[in-house]
């Protein structure tokens, strides 16, 4: 991946992205109340080539200014039928309300649905509402099955062959 969409580029992760990407993540989380968990349910920032590069996801850094402003990625999992779960997509504070989260999220669908995945899944919590309607706009559909402990929602999306 690299794409430009406004003032921002969006490219593949590189691991001298490991640090600044984890920080960015724990700060969002700490603004919306939620905990990182860099042992639990952020470990995969810690090791994207795990959870991402080796199983045939990817994950990305979006970068405006030569400064990175917001991550996200996919890889798959075992519920579903070829599915994949969007993962760690988070935004800076500053770069909200430009588009960049809805134009992230179909730039993701269709990176998926080109390698052959026909269900996404993601798990959020109920706080992130901008994420949750973005989600609800976009056709995913409420579930069940939550896995991670500080999420509280999950939402399932067929995709169209």
């Amino acid at each position: 991946m690299n794409i430009q969409y406004q003032s921002f580029l969006i490219r593949d992760w590189q691991p001298q992205d490991r640090e600044t990407a984890a920080s960015l993540i724990a700060s969002v989380l700490t603004e919306y109340g939620l905990g990182c968990e860099p042992c639990g349910a952020d470990i995969d920032v810690y090791q994207v080539e795990e959870y991402y590069q080796q199983k045939g996801g990817e994950f990305w850094v979006i970068e405006e200014n030569h400064q990175l402003v917001g991550t996200a990625g996919f890889y798959p999992i075992s519920r579903g039928n070829k599915a994949v779960e969007i993962r760690k997509m988070y935004l800076l504070p500053e770069v909200r309300g430009k588009g960049l989260g809805k134009f992230l999220l179909l730039e993701l669908e269709r990176e998926i649905k080109a390698k052959g995945f026909q269900e996404i899944w993601i798990e959020t919590a109920t706080i992130l509402k901008e994420a949750v309607q973005l989600y609800e706009r976009y056709g995913y559909e409420p579930t069940t099955g939550v896995e991670t402990k500080r999420c509280d929602l999950v939402y399932k999306k067929v995709i169209n062959s």
